[in-house]
């Protein structure tokens, strides 16, 4: 079977409802596998082949969300998601990373530079497929300020791993981690109450709410501590800690070193690693 014939051509005598979708992978094979299942679906497959021209395409169609490799030619998807992020026409599209880079470090780093989620290859194509509709319904219910019904999995969808209201919950949480809602206010945003979100977070990440949030910020902070030279303080006060000496003893408790020498730390692995 060849791309091509696999390969719906986008046409403008869509309705202009139909929801779309943009492809980037340089995996012919999986390009294949995706649009051959998707065919079945009312969505509208556009594909590019690395980072770049997906980065171009979405610019020009304005998909209504994108599924990217990370490790492609030219641009990897971790650099074209850099790029949606900082483009107002861009940075609302929701991009979920589908690669066989499945390590811990790259998947936190996927959601680091913004997607909203991040699935391993080899992928069971009706979960990408539950996935996307899960991520478009959120868009579009946070879009109308609608709240979120704790609804079953349609019968026969595949199970995502982690519960619509916990991924609405989580990415309200992450808009701003200096001022977070309480429980109640984030419970009744999201339409359930605090036992049932708690519960639920627990189910997915083994935390409550807010230990898992005091996870992110710590993870955030490590990762913006390697790969930037933003200045400490302004990194505390980013990921929630208002003082320099909660962030120092913070860092002390979880990795008995001062955020100082673990950015120096970080740097000299990068030396010894280019």
């Amino acid at each position: 079977m060849s791309l091509s014939s696999a390969t719906p051509v986008v046409s403008t005598a869509q309705p202009k409802s139909q929801q779309s979708i943009l492809l980037v992978d340089d995996s012919a094979e999986d390009l294949t596998l995706l649009t051959e299942y998707l065919r079945s679906t009312r969505f509208r497959i556009t594909v590019a082949f690395d980072g770049r021209e997906g980065y171009q395409k979405a610019s020009l169609l304005l998909p209504d969300i994108i599924l990217m490799d990370v490790r492609m030619p030219r641009t990897d998807g971790f650099a074209a998601c850099r790029l949606l992020k900082a483009d107002p026409r861009t940075r609302d599209i929701p991009v979920i990373f589908l690669s066989g880079c499945n390590e811990l470090d790259d998947r936190l780093e996927g959601l680091h530079f913004g997607a909203v989620d991040y699935i391993s290859k080899p992928f069971a194509p009706e979960e990408v497929v539950a996935r996307v509709k899960l991520h478009l319904s959120l868009r579009a219910r946070m879009a109308s300020n609608e709240p979120l019904q704790d609804n079953k999995p349609e019968a026969g969808s595949a199970p995502s791993s982690v519960n619509g209201l916990v991924l609405a919950a989580m990415e309200m949480l992450e808009r701003d981690l200096r001022n977070p809602p309480s429980l109640p206010e984030l419970a009744h945003q999201v339409g359930t109450n605090e036992r049932r979100l708690t519960e639920l977070f627990r189910e997915a990440t083994g935390m409550p709410v807010f230990a898992w949030l005091r996870e992110e910020r710590f993870l955030i902070a490590c990762r913006m501590l390697a790969d930037s030279d933003i200045d400490i303080q302004q990194i505390a006060d980013h990921v929630g800690y208002g003082s320099a000496s909660n962030f120092t003893a913070m860092f002390r408790d979880k990795l008995g070193v001062t955020p100082r020498d673990f950015r120096q730390s970080k740097r000299g692995q990068q030396d010894k690693n280019p």
